[in-house]
């Protein structure tokens, strides 16, 4: 056994992931009305057989195939009908008739269950769930609205995974409607909702209802179903209008706290005054697919650039980037750091460059040992 887990961690296969949470209860409560519309239908196949056997000279099979379509009322005349006496006649005007009443129950019954919409909400939200069990450092979005839908659009364009869950009875048309590929209508700082969104295998949860309680509410419950899991800490972002509520959020555990009222009046502000950083933010941080690109790249312990001074990396040299900032561990930030700043261990190092010279230095920074382009630099 242990032969075959190693191949098949080396070969990454995987078992498929189910939902940690099951629907298979209410489905069943569901399923439960077919229960006698079926039992119904057997017994009638069956005794209607049985006397088939009786009252006419039909082997097993032929009493079979006579009851099957007489009693489901679909035919006539396959078999010697013609040779029946008067007991085989009336036998047979029964079952037509008692086919006739079974299959009329069954078909109300279906109908009815089917109108009143919540076995095929049930089965649609179980596959829904299936899928969203696949996903991995996806965030969760906590209540639909207006920032919901343009955080979303954003995220489809990174290609970052992510679940919106909303407890509004018309969630799911709304869902629909600005394509949300993963989706939970349920009330998000309740357990149900964070199983059902797989919060277990999340990167960080993101809430941005206007009404502060609903934020407050979903901050603690994160905070408690995180230290239940006994897991390192969800990155938090949440949103408030005034400084009040993004103080309570900060004491409460949310890592980002951010204002839309503030960002716009700052976004005004450096538009009307600054013009050309403003053009610079829309190049680097909001823009797609730049010549250039802006990123904070995370330092390892391990890595063999700590505890060296930014000239001794040579990064410029082998991988044509630049160090404009440095965020210690500590949060003290070191903006265009000269050539003898250190570079200490499990900092960021905020680097500009193309984006595959970036991606080129993660790879650089991660290695342990002093890299064999440096011989030549």
């Amino acid at each position: 056994m242990d032969l075959f887990r190693k191949i098949g961690k080396i070969l990454h296969w995987e078992r498929p992931t189910r939902p940690e949470i099951d629907l298979s209860g209410e489905l069943y409560e569901q399923l439960k009305p077919f229960r006698l519309p079926f039992i119904l239908l057997q017994l009638g196949l069956l005794f209607s057989t049985l006397g088939y056997l009786v009252v006419t000279d039909y082997t097993l099979m032929e009493a079979f195939f006579q009851s099957s379509y007489t009693f489901t009322t679909t035919g006539f005349g396959a078999l010697k009908e013609g040779e029946f006496d008067g007991l085989a006649i009336i036998y047979t005007a029964l079952v037509m008739i008692a086919g006739s009443a079974i299959l009329s129950f069954a078909t109300i019954s279906i109908i009815d269950i089917l109108n009143r919409g919540r076995l095929i909400a049930i089965i649609k939200e179980r596959r829904m769930m299936y899928r969203i069990a696949r996903l991995k450092k996806h965030f969760v979005i906590c209540y639909h609205n207006e920032y919901t839908i343009q955080l979303t659009k954003h995220f489809r364009e990174s290609h970052i995974p992510f679940v919106v869950v909303d407890p509004e009875i018309n969630f799911e048309q709304e869902a629909v409607k600005y394509r949300y590929p993963y989706f939970v209508n349920a009330n998000p700082h309740t357990e149900v909702a964070m199983l059902k969104t797989h919060l277990s295998t999340a990167r960080g949860v993101i809430t941005v209802s206007k009404n502060p309680a609903d934020n407050i509410a979903q901050i603690a419950s994160v905070r408690l179903f995180e230290k239940e899991l006994k897991r390192k800490p969800y990155y938090i972002i949440s949103s408030a209008e005034n400084d009040e509520d993004i103080e309570k959020l900060k004491k409460l555990g949310s890592d980002i706290v951010v204002s839309p009222t503030k960002l716009m009046a700052q976004r005004l502000s450096t538009m009307a005054t600054r013009p050309d950083m403003e053009n610079l933010l829309e190049q680097f941080v909001f823009k797609k697919d730049t010549p250039l690109d802006l990123e904070e790249i995370f330092v390892p312990r391990v890595s063999w650039i700590a505890l060296k001074r930014v000239k001794e990396t040579h990064l410029s040299d082998i991988a044509q980037v630049y160090i404009v900032g440095i965020t210690q561990k500590d949060g003290k930030f070191i903006s265009m750091p000269k050539g003898d700043t250190l570079i200490t261990s499990e900092c960021r190092l905020l680097i500009i460059g193309t984006s595959q010279s970036i991606r080129n230095v993660k790879k650089i920074i991660a290695k342990h040992e002093r890299p064999e382009e440096l011989k030549y630099v």
